[in-house]
């Protein structure tokens, strides 16, 4: 049966909005997340990195500000760069339950087999997680290969799949499956019938990569155009020249448009910072129609900075 949910399209329906009983517990699970995005509100998604050793002091204080700032949820990415951080299900995990606020970890393909997959998810199921994103997931550093090994048992469509089948076979009320969406892909029409075949497998929306350039807005508005799923908009501060220089440069993703370089050359941190918060609030402000909510991600743990942005989101 799970081999037949990996290679077999589905057949997927919207959730019903009747409210299922957790197996054994007579309880439910509400997700006001999902239930603001579903009713048409605006949502805000922050993105927080993981911890690259065992403190939590940080990141956690990072939470408290952003649920105190008026964010809706936490996403944390899963090892990002391909390196080991701090569990993404485990964090959001105890986010729900140390500060009531939800939270949606990233699961890749890269690090999990098929038991490994579904073990996780039960777990997530258990501690109420209900809202996931599901991507491909960095490749592991050349520098690592010999050591660290690649699994890569799913692509991204085919972890959809397989996740969406749960909700058939184990799950007794639904999880909800988002999927990422490259606006600075090259070609961007692939981008696009991924993200249909992402759909067709029961994806329910997509958390973009960030709005720094033209073409970028104009792909954001082709996909509310040719996609069904709801949209969360990508937004990053740029908080130094050297910094707008190494994403355009190095990070897979993401470019940034070269009038942003000589914007910021020759400020300070703070000056920097100021400039950071009005250009993303201009973006907001600008993608906000064809966006069913922002994707926020911070720099180096700036939680200050986006505290200020989350300000101006909610007066828009």
């Amino acid at each position: 049966m799970i081999r037949m949910a990996l290679d077999s399209p589905m057949e997927t329906a919207e959730p019903e909005n009747v409210e299922k009983e957790i197996s054994g517990t007579g309880e439910t699970v509400q997700s006001s997340f999902w239930n603001r995005l579903t009713a048409g509100k605006k949502v805000i998604a922050v993105e927080l990195d993981p911890p690259e050793d065992a403190d939590l002091t940080r990141f956690m204080n990072g939470v408290r500000e952003m649920k105190a700032a008026g964010a809706d949820i936490i996403t944390i990415a899963d090892c990002p760069i391909g390196r080991a951080r701090m569990d993404s299900s485990l964090l959001a995990c105890k986010i729900k339950r140390d500060e009531d606020m939800e939270a949606i970890p990233h699961m890749t393909c890269r690090d999990r087999n098929i038991n490994a997959t579904k073990a996780l998810m039960m777990g997530q199921y258990a501690e109420g997680l209900r809202n996931v994103l599901l991507v491909t997931g960095d490749p592991v550093p050349s520098s690592q290969k010999d050591e660290v090994k690649a699994v890569y048992q799913f692509n991204s469509r085919k972890l959809a799949r397989f996740a969406v089948s749960l909700n058939e076979m184990v799950f007794p009320e639904p999880m909800h499956f988002f999927g990422a969406l490259n606006l600075n892909a090259r070609n961007f029409d692939i981008q696009l019938n991924l993200a249909k075949e992402k759909e067709e497998a029961g994806i329910c929306g997509f958390l973009t990569q960030p709005v720094l350039t033209p073409a970028a807005f104009e792909n954001l508005k082709r996909a509310r155009e040719k996609l069904n799923g709801y949209i969360l908009g990508g937004i990053i501060p740029v908080v130094s020249e050297r910094n707008a220089r190494f994403m355009d440069s190095e990070i897979n993703g993401i470019n940034v448009d070269p009038q942003l370089f000589e914007l910021y050359a020759g400020r300070n941190r703070e000056e920097a910072e100021e400039l950071a918060e009005e250009i993303s609030s201009i973006i907001a402000e600008r993608i906000a129609p064809y966006v069913d909510g922002f994707y926020l991600m911070t720099p180096f743990l700036r939680t200050g900075l986006m505290a200020r942005i989350i300000r101006h989101i909610h007066e828009l």
